[in-house]
């Protein structure tokens, strides 16, 4: 992928499919959107650089991108296709996730392709399965990719964190949103990670770690201030205009396998 254009979806029914309560607050919707706005041109997103493609030749991926638009769903949860067992009765299978890409895709007018993301963001207490592997209890999100006639929609399944299992002890919430701190981190590590192996099959090692695990979690030393908090926050090398976002950095391009 030369560029990654992100698109949001956040799936908020009024309530889960076992008739619980379910919500996302606005700040946590808007620390993600912050994220994929401001995600080309900092230092992460600067580090793809050195990864590139082989079709037709070597080209590097270039820092761009951005947000290319947002979706907020309110259409109640289809009825679990998986179990499951932290969220009982409360889960979306990796085909319901599937479909709801390209239901809102359908709704907005966004198309498939190289070089756009699609990432669901689902509400409090909705877990969801790839497989046998499950939220929480084996992955925080994951990434993958469908094929069309029209190129591959590229998509990441991103569950409400919970902090139990989707952060380590003592990381920091520069927004105050533990929640939505949690998120953008685990979703820049997916972002990432779709730009330098799309399709699954370019950067990754013979352990079949992409790039953004190798260094997952691993935030180095915040250094900002509280004044700072509003304008800039160094916390691998993160830099932002309106809000401080913590990420887990990614892998250098050494020992990593060539790109398609």
């Amino acid at each position: 992928m030369i560029r990654g254009r992100a698109y949001a979806i956040f799936w908020v029914p009024p309530t889960l499919q076992n008739g619980s309560p379910t919500s996302m607050p606005a700040l946590y919707r808007t620390i993600q959107e912050n994220l994929l706005t401001d995600y080309p041109g900092h230092s992460l997103d600067n580090n793809s650089t050195q990864y590139y493609q082989n079709i037709s030749g070597k080209t590097y991926i270039k820092s761009l991108g951005g947000l290319g638009g947002y979706y907020v769903d309110t259409r109640a949860y289809p009825a679990s296709g998986c179990t499951d067992p932290l969220t009982p009765g409360n889960c979306l299978s990796d085909l319901q996730i599937q479909r709801e890409v390209k239901h809102v895709m359908g709704l907005k007018g966004w198309t498939a392709g190289l070089n756009h993301i699609f990432l669901v963001f689902t509400s409090s207490g909705e877990g969801s399965c790839l497989g046998s592997a499950c939220a929480y209890n084996y992955y925080a999100p994951y990434h993958g990719f469908v094929s069309t006639a029209s190129g591959p929609i590229i998509y990441t399944n991103k569950p409400f964190a919970d902090l139990t299992h989707c952060q380590v002890g003592g990381a920091p919430s520069p927004n105050g949103d533990p929640e939505g701190d949690a998120t953008a981190s685990i979703a820049s590590h997916e972002l990432t990670e779709s730009i330098t192996d799309p399709l699954l099959d370019a950067w990754y090692t013979a352990q079949g770690n992409e790039i953004g695990d190798l260094c997952a979690y691993n935030y180095g030393t915040p250094t900002w201030t509280r004044a700072m908090r509003t304008r800039c926050g160094t916390a691998t090398s993160t830099c932002y205009s309106r809000n401080t976002i913590i990420m887990s950095a990614a892998a250098s391009r050494s020992a990593r396998r060539p790109a398609r």
